[in-house]
């Protein structure tokens, strides 16, 4: 109780109703609750499309749920979600809307409709340069870029990889020359194609890179880039005719949709991109259409907001049981953790005097049942975690495929129920909370579903927190700095900083300058 009061202390007027439920329910055992509960075997699951939320196993009653949804009106969450849809400037410090909502949807309202508008038109010459490229005869395409412009094509590399792509697909975002040097040495420069990502074309990393494959390939006719900056792509090498666009209203880690997914759509074909974008806007449609009660979007938010406020839990484990979606803890990463790790309200005002982001990270099971489930199962501190699991697979082991999922629901169970020893070293203390979302199968559609899913949680997220889901000022710092520091790496002045200037040195002495 020490804990709820000082958080009380400090915590705004919205989540004062959270509370009292959760001083109620953080002591109570979950697998008592589930148990006084059964109503939530039908109230807490959720059927949308290919998915299966189940979120049974969250300590969440009946009475804490409607808190939940009565914060999320009092929120204005289906004037926010409008505001969305309609093209609204909700990216309040850049004023300008975030439409990427607009690459998979069609809508026709003021800023939405232009942006469809411009995406219709741009549509033809992506798609003729897509089946260009796949039917080029290349085996291999090099896609350069970072972060959104990295992060998401890659993900979808690999969980469409079983659809035998028309090309091996290759990913450089680090300007690490090991990486490069090594992936070269394996590729024919006569027979790969090279994709740049950036959308003003000046980031450091994607330049270095591109410089450097571009100098190797000695082809231009087989350079692509995805820019806003058409002048700077070209002067960089790239043909004018294989620039295609970015826009604005569009972030980085929102951008998957978009012309950054042409190595992706090249490689598995337009039917695969199509059912992408066709499974990310049946979840847009329920998104703006559902009830609070019925939203997954909404639910899956609402789920985080109380693990996060209401229970101080500061972390979220993301546990695919399924290497195809090994690269999704990596993913949303990103998208949660550039998106919500702000502490500036969106309207200027302040910052928050609450927790907002917690931290994400995980990996495949069940190779991580092997390395940090002792301290899912353990540790002091409680780390709800989220399962994802594949019904259908696409391959013929079908005992493989049961040993994932009886791991897969054996962990979920144990997490929550624990079991009880006089040995403490055997002790598990369970009632810890996780979630499980089902695919009927990892296809295009259930993928395009399932990150929509996770971008408009998101987006529902910050408007609990009144947080800019939508900019991204904390990552400039950095690179401002490093700019700085080159010259001094460089031996034409010294850093500022005593303690950079003190490592340089040490760097350039032990570099042999």
């Amino acid at each position: 109780m020490a804990l709820l009061e000082s958080r009380r202390m400090r915590s705004p007027d919205w989540i004062e109703p959270l509370l009292p439920h959760a001083a109620r329910l953080i002591d109570q055992p979950l697998a008592a609750l589930l148990e006084d509960d059964p109503a939530r075997l039908q109230r807490d699951v959720l059927e949308v499309g290919p998915i299966t939320a189940c979120f049974r196993r969250q300590r969440i009653d009946a009475q804490a749920w409607q808190a939940l949804y009565e914060l999320a009106e009092r929120c204005s969450m289906p004037q926010a979600i409008e505001a969305m849809f309609r093209g609204d400037a909700i990216n309040a410090s850049e004023q300008r809307p975030a439409l990427h909502v607009a690459l998979r949807s069609e809508l026709e309202e003021g800023a939405a409709a232009a942006a469809c508008a411009e995406v219709r038109a741009a549509e033809p010459r992506i798609r003729a340069l897509a089946e260009s490229l796949r039917s080029s005869g290349v085996t291999d395409v090099v896609h350069v870029g970072i972060g959104g412009s990295d992060l998401g094509p890659r993900l979808l590399a690999a969980a469409l990889g079983t659809q035998q792509p028309a090309f091996r697909m290759h990913f450089m975002s680090s300007p690490d020359g090991h990486a490069l040097q090594q992936l070269i040495a394996r590729l024919q420069p006569e027979r790969t194609a090279v994709v740049l990502v950036s959308k003003s074309f000046s980031t450091e990393e994607t330049r270095l890179n591109g410089r450097l494959l571009l100098d190797w390939l000695q082809a231009p006719e087989r350079v692509y880039a995805i820019s806003a900056n058409v002048p700077a792509a070209e002067q960089f090498g790239v043909p004018a005719a294989h620039v295609m666009p970015m826009w604005d209203w569009v972030g980085g880690r929102y951008s998957l949709w978009s012309a950054v997914g042409f190595s992706v759509r090249a490689a598995f074909g337009e039917t695969a991109f199509a059912e992408l974008l066709r499974g990310a806007a049946e979840m847009d449609r329920h998104f703006r259409l559902a009830p609070v009660h019925d939203n997954l979007p909404i639910r899956h938010a609402l789920v985080a907001i109380w693990n996060r406020n209401a229970m101080g839990y500061a972390s979220q484990a993301v546990l695919p049981y399924d290497l195809r979606l090994g690269l999704l803890p990596d993913y949303l990463q990103q998208l949660v953790m550039e998106s919500l790790g702000k502490s500036a309200l969106a309207d200027g005002s302040g910052t928050a005097a609450f927790a907002t982001v917690p931290v994400v990270w995980g990996g495949p099971g069940t190779d991580c049942q092997h390395s940090y489930f002792q301290a899912l199962h353990q540790a002091t501190e409680t780390m709800p975690c989220e399962f994802i699991g594949v019904i259908r697979p696409d391959h013929p082991h079908a005992a493989m495929h049961l040993s994932l999922w009886s791991n897969l629901l054996a962990q979920g169970e144990a997490l929550a129920l624990g079991s009880a020893s006089a040995d403490l070293h055997r002790h598990y203390p369970g009632s810890r909370p996780s979630s499980v979302f089902m695919l009927d199968q990892l296809d295009a559609h259930a993928l395009g579903a399932l990150l929509a899913m996770y971008e408009h949680s998101v987006y529902a997220q910050s408007v609990v927190w009144g947080i800019n889901a939508f900019d991204q000022w904390g990552v400039e710092l950095g690179k401002k700095t490093a700019h700085r520091l080159a010259p001094a790496l460089r031996g034409e002045q010294i850093a500022a900083d005593p303690i950079s200037a003190d490592l340089v040195h040490r760097w350039r002495a032990r570099a042999g300058d």
